[in-house]
């Protein structure tokens, strides 16, 4: 145990020569020490693949994006009202003069009847409310805009400015500026302001792109002054092309997800190249704020518009004049056409271009100039892009053929109603006696108007299509009918030609509309 305890090296001896190895094994060979460093663990990197970025775009575009405030001569709740102050059914002139408030209104002012009794100025809490008030300007509503021309043109929406006396125009930098309104159009609501700048400043402008190149699913970047935040950017993508959103008769909005809240109202939405491809003008939205749901104006329905209205302050339009509605699959099977499409005329207004025309109810407008009619909102847009006076060829579907009508397009005049037409008032019910036409489940009464319908069944098309009792059926196929028997020859006529429905035009207290009905039955 003892010699093998010799060649054992002591502890000593270990740690000695373990410090002097690890001194060699830092020494450089120069002979000078290095530097021991500690060891510590990396930081977590990842290489991000490349995105596309919008901050380029938005730099480019931001100075061009304004903030639009509007004033208004919003008067007081109580100016010019009735409203007076009641104790117990007795008014001031019945408080004895020692009463409180009698004292308090003479001393600070109050209602008419304690004005001026204290001689000099009249220092009354009604001063104003006087008939020679001065107009008071209040801040009503904010929205957005954007520059389209160097000397100071702004683009926004008509509901933005529509009731307002006053604009202001906050540009990104936080400058001021007051604008003047050149022209708006409801129709579209689109409106043009223009800066009154004395020093002829040129301002970054932006300029409309050609939408018909935008596709769904491309990017598009809004800009504008949400809730007042001026400036906010948000992204998103095209969702959606030719959107009818019921606000009038030009509707083809672009549908967009970028986030558009209350404010962002005449702001534009970007492509990646900078150009406007749209106008933010209405959101859907059961909450109030953004579900990413937006319309946009396109560019090409804004792009005239704005033209006409920095031109003039006013739209002009083509005028054709009649009442029209959808061509539905029942409705072409009634009468003979191949395709679901075109613009059922319900009526002609009375002088308008298209009745003086020649063009009837009950036709089918199928092409304008040779280029087939999708719908009446199709045709509702074309016909608005002609210029008044100039004549086009209408096809029209009439008797089961094709025919063709010059019509010279007229002026739309203001407020005007495209395709208007007046509604009579459901015909009362003579005490004839009522025929059944059993086999379309109505009867009707004869009158001097056409045929008033007296019971519907409510398991039949006719109940499924939306006829009413009341209602007053005025032509079958486009032929006047004043008895059941004129009915029943009509449609024996098309059984013969092979048509298994028959168009009823109908008249309501609400206007005149056409509906098919089965006729195939029996």
């Amino acid at each position: 145990m003892s010699k093998i305890s010799a060649f054992r090296p002591g502890l000593k001896t270990v740690l000695q020569t373990t410090t002097v190895a690890g001194l060699a094994a830092v020494m450089l060979a120069t002979g000078i020490p290095a530097r021991v460093t500690e060891s510590h663990a990396e930081a977590v990197t990842v290489q991000a693949p490349q995105v596309a970025s919008f901050a380029d775009v938005v730099s480019a575009v931001s100075p061009a994006v304004v903030s639009v405030r509007v004033q208004s001569d919003a008067k007081p709740a109580n100016d010019e009202s009735n409203f007076s102050f009641n104790f117990g059914g007795r008014g001031f002139d019945d408080l004895p003069d020692d009463h409180p408030l009698k004292r308090f209104f003479r001393e600070f002012g109050g209602p008419d009847q304690f004005h001026g009794d204290r001689g000099g100025p009249d220092r009354r809490f009604g001063d104003r409310r006087g008939p020679n008030r001065k107009p008071h300007l209040r801040p009503t509503a904010q929205g957005s805009g954007f520059f389209i021309s160097e000397d100071g043109y702004i683009v926004t929406n008509n509901h933005v400015v529509s009731d307002g006396s006053a604009f202001t125009v906050v540009m990104n930098d936080g400058t001021e500026l007051n604008a003047t309104l050149v022209g708006k159009d409801s129709r579209t609501d689109l409106a043009v302001l223009k800066v009154a700048e004395k020093d002829k400043r040129k301002f970054t402008y932006v300029s409309f792109a050609d939408d018909s190149q935008i596709r769904v699913g491309d990017w598009v970047v809004a800009v504008g002054n949400p809730f007042g935040l001026g400036g906010t950017v948000t992204a998103g993508i095209i969702s959606a092309r030719g959107r009818d959103i019921g606000s009038g008769p030009y509707d083809d909005y672009l549908q967009v997800d970028a986030a558009v809240n209350r404010g962002n109202s005449g702001g534009p939405t970007f492509n990646l190249n900078g150009q406007v491809v749209g106008i933010n003008t209405a959101i859907f939205s059961p909450s109030g704020g953004n579900v990413g749901i937006a319309f946009a104006i396109p560019a090409s329905v804004a792009k005239g518009v704005v033209a006409d209205l920095m031109k003039d302050g006013k739209v002009d339009r083509g005028w054709l004049g009649v009442q029209i509605q959808p061509v539905s699959r029942d409705i072409a099977d009634s009468l003979g056409l191949a395709d679901a499409a075109g613009a059922l005329v319900v009526e002609p207004q009375a002088d308008s271009p298209g009745a003086k025309a020649g063009i009837k109810k009950g036709d089918v407008i199928t092409a304008l100039d040779g280029e087939p009619v999708k719908d009446p909102r199709d045709l509702a847009r074309r016909v608005a892009d002609i210029a008044p006076g100039k004549k086009v060829d209408v096809s029209v579907w009439r008797d089961g053929k094709s025919q063709n009508v010059s019509v010279e397009i007229g002026t739309l005049a203001g407020e005007q109603i495209q395709a208007a037409a007046t509604p009579d008032e459901a015909a009362p019910a003579e005490e004839n006696s009522e025929q059944a036409l059993a086999d379309l489940g109505i009867s009707v009464t004869p009158g001097d108007d056409g045929l008033t319908v007296s019971t519907v069944d409510p398991d039949s098309d006719a109940s499924d299509r939306g006829l009413k009792e009341g209602d007053r059926i005025t032509s079958v196929n486009n032929q006047v009918v004043k008895s059941a028997d004129d009915v029943m020859k009509v449609i024996d006529g098309a059984r013969k030609d092979g048509r298994t429905k028959a168009l009823f035009q109908i008249e309501t207290k609400d206007g005149s509309r056409f509906l098919a009905l089965p006729i195939d039955q029996g």
